[in-house]
């Protein structure tokens, strides 16, 4: 599938793809939306102490390298589970600049391995910003891997309705006492605290947004979990709230979409 880099209003790149005629990011700023959408908006609302977030569709690593950044700022322990049938390659993903090569990133250290929660005396160090995103890209697939102190990411190379109908038949074996472990899907049945929806738009890829989809994401949620989208159409809003969440519509990011959505589990 051909990809060709383009720059967006607020100066940060996205992937154009001719097959589809679709952007991987907004054109009016790929990381202004990336932050007021999917942080802003998504994280930073949940109200989990050590949040559990799943993407869909981890495709350049923005939403998870914007993460990644919160987790170190905020010093909330976060498992990021990020989903994508085509991934990128790093020599693609580093001609984008998201990261300069002399950027840094501040790392907080707990005094203790037991220690959950920060004091003014963590250890602070600087690392290079690019090694931390490259390790996004090449760290193994299918693994926990733990980038920093705050941050511990797990990759799933799969369709995400493959990848849904697979926790089902994981949970259906689990309460029967069935041992066996499907590795591809999860490692655990710990529900998830906030979900990054990012797949293309329904005209383009309308099998990722399906009634069934939302219902099973709705499942995999938390008690006062949320998923946010950038795609604000009345009938994705109708979808969700079949699903059972409630939803609301906020202002778009800045100088880019006029509504988003934001969807909670309130039960």
């Amino acid at each position: 599938m051909e990809r060709i880099i383009e720059r967006t209003d607020d100066g940060s790149a996205t992937l154009f793809v001719p097959e589809l005629n679709e952007h991987y990011h907004s054109t009016k700023g790929a990381r202004t939306e990336s932050q007021h959408i999917f942080i802003d908006m998504g994280l930073k609302a949940s109200p989990a102490a050590t949040p559990r977030v799943l993407e869909i569709g981890f495709g350049t690593g923005l939403n998870a390298w914007l993460t990644l950044e919160e987790a170190e700022r905020s010093r909330r322990n976060i498992h990021y589970t990020g989903l994508e049938l085509y991934p990128l390659d790093w020599q693609t993903v580093e001609q984008l600049g998201y990261i300069s090569s002399d950027e840094q990133l501040t790392i907080h250290r707990k005094q203790t391995a037991t220690d959950e929660q920060f004091t003014p005396n963590d250890e602070e160090e600087q690392q290079p910003a690019i090694e931390l995103f490259k390790q996004l890209h090449t760290s193994p697939w299918e693994k926990d891997v733990q980038l920093t102190p705050h941050f511990t990411l797990r990759k799933i190379e799969t369709d995400v309705n493959q990848w849904i109908t697979g926790k089902k038949e994981e949970s259906k074996m689990n309460s029967t006492n069935n041992n066996a472990v499907i590795s591809q899907y999860s490692t655990s049945n710990t529900p998830f605290n906030t979900i990054y929806f990012d797949a293309f738009a329904p005209e383009k890829q309308p099998e990722m947004w399906s009634q069934e989809l939302f219902n099973r994401l709705y499942v995999l949620l938390d008690k006062d979990g949320i998923l946010t989208t950038y795609c604000a159409k009345g009938v994705v809003r109708r979808m969700l709230q079949t699903a059972g969440f409630t939803v609301e519509r906020l202002p778009g990011p800045p100088g880019g979409k006029r509504e988003i959505l934001r969807a909670r589990k309130q039960e």
